[in-house]
């Protein structure tokens, strides 16, 4: 079985977090939804997906589908694995049941993990969900405390932010708020790994980005205003962004399959995400696939983070209960509320809104928030239907050339919201 990451010295999760567990008849009521992912992964879309739906409290689907990765010999496969033999599996490749997780030393190699199935235990790189997940909600447990003042400027936390000022006295004018909405000025990204040779060197290149355009103005999605945020809240928690979450959030909602660098003895289980054949020179499983977050040590901000498509089932739910047991309902509200300014944005604080046409679909309701993870993973919440659908997969295996997610993904969720329909 797969190890438990939680430290069994947390505090014990709060009854109220509990999801029950309503899954039974999942095939039937949501065969269309499944459908789609079928064929996603039968057209190589993604080697392996998990899912989630919550509603009304319930867990009423968890579902996985697919392989660590494809047969060998799938068009989609890397040239450096095409040659290795593929061994049978049992009929479709799919399990919702929690008991058909792979014995431990079974996965030797990559080539033996790509006959393994994907399981309801099995993680998945969150990518850009970790934003929301583990920094975002750091914030707000942040600004309950009163240690975080979204109006503060980022200098006054991080004083290396405004080292040149003289040249660029905008730079004073940007806010935390600012980095959570990413409308701070900063660009989107920048290839930090290809010179920062380690974590210091990366921090320097992110305090010392150029704006792009002036504060407020704009609304750029931008990793590095979250690198930035990150280095923010840690002084602010003093404590690193993995120790202050895991006992803050994930331990008391029993996430116990989230974590940053997942254990070296579980990586073989863990979908790869790419065969990177000119940073890192090596298979990418197991192991942050973002390359500044891997710069970083793998815990960052903006990516980083592993987990399950239950345990972030258990996370939706505590939003969909106002924050219960972990957070208050006027902080989840200020912070999925979708921000008045720059005029015509879709963001809230840390948070995405919907916006026509959106990932999420065409039935999430205007008070729904979200995210969407490059690796090809998504949490959408909606309040009004007291839903959550949570999909994880690996598009980016091997070279994150394949698109097809962005029409998969919204298929998929109206199809979910259909069936609850019926």
């Amino acid at each position: 079985m797969i190890c438990h990451i939680m430290d069994l010295s947390m505090p014990a999760p709060h009854p109220s977090s509990t999801l029950q567990e309503a899954f039974e008849n999942q095939d039937e009521v949501f065969a269309a939804a499944f459908a789609i992912l079928h064929e996603a992964i039968n057209q190589k879309a993604f080697p392996a997906a998990s899912i989630a739906v919550t509603h009304q409290g319930n867990l009423i689907a968890l579902k996985a589908l697919g392989r660590v990765t494809p047969k060998a010999g799938a068009p989609s496969f890397s040239r450096s694995l095409r040659e290795e033999p593929a061994l049978s599996l049992p009929k479709g490749g799919d399990f919702d049941l929690k008991s058909t997780t792979p014995k431990a030393g079974a996965l030797a190699s990559l080539a033996r993990s790509g006959t393994s199935a994907v399981t309801p235990t099995t993680l998945f790189d969150l990518a850009s969900l970790t934003k929301v997940v583990a920094t975002t909600t750091t914030a707000m447990l942040l600004y309950e405390r009163g240690l975080l003042d979204l109006e503060a400027p980022v200098s006054a936390v991080v004083p290396e932010f405004t080292t040149d000022a003289a040249k660029d006295p905008r730079r004073r004018e940007v806010t935390l708020r600012m980095l959570l909405a990413h409308s701070s000025g900063l660009p989107a990204h920048e290839k930090f790994f290809l010179k920062a040779r380690n974590r210091a060197e990366l921090l320097e290149a992110a305090f010392t980005t150029p704006l792009a355009v002036d504060p407020a103005t704009r609304t750029e999605y931008s990793d590095i205003g979250f690198i930035i945020l990150g280095t923010a809240l840690e002084r602010l928690a003093d404590e690193s962004l993995d120790r202050f979450s895991q006992r803050e959030i994930f331990a008391p909602l029993a996430m116990t399959h989230t974590t940053f660098n997942p254990p070296l003895e579980i990586r073989a289980k863990i979908p790869p995400t790419a065969d990177d054949q000119t940073f890192r020179r090596r298979i990418i499983q197991g192991e942050v696939q973002d390359e500044n977050a891997s710069v970083l040590g793998g815990v960052a901000p903006h990516a980083g983070l592993f987990s399950t498509a239950e345990d972030l089932a258990k996370f939706a739910q505590a939003m969909l209960n106002h924050g219960s047991p972990i957070l208050r309902p006027e902080t989840v509200a200020l912070f999925t509320r979708r921000e008045s300014t720059p005029p015509g944005t879709s963001r809230a604080l840390g948070w995405d809104t919907p916006s026509a046409p959106s990932q999420s679909g065409k039935y999430f309701s205007p008070q729904s928030f979200g995210h969407l993870g490059y690796t090809g993973t998504s949490l959408w919440i909606d309040p009004a239907r007291q839903l959550s659908i949570t999909l994880l997969t690996n598009r980016t295996w091997p070279d994150s050339s394949n698109q097809a997610i962005k029409q998969i993904r919204p298929k998929f969720h109206d199809a979910i919201i259909e069936a609850l329909k019926e």
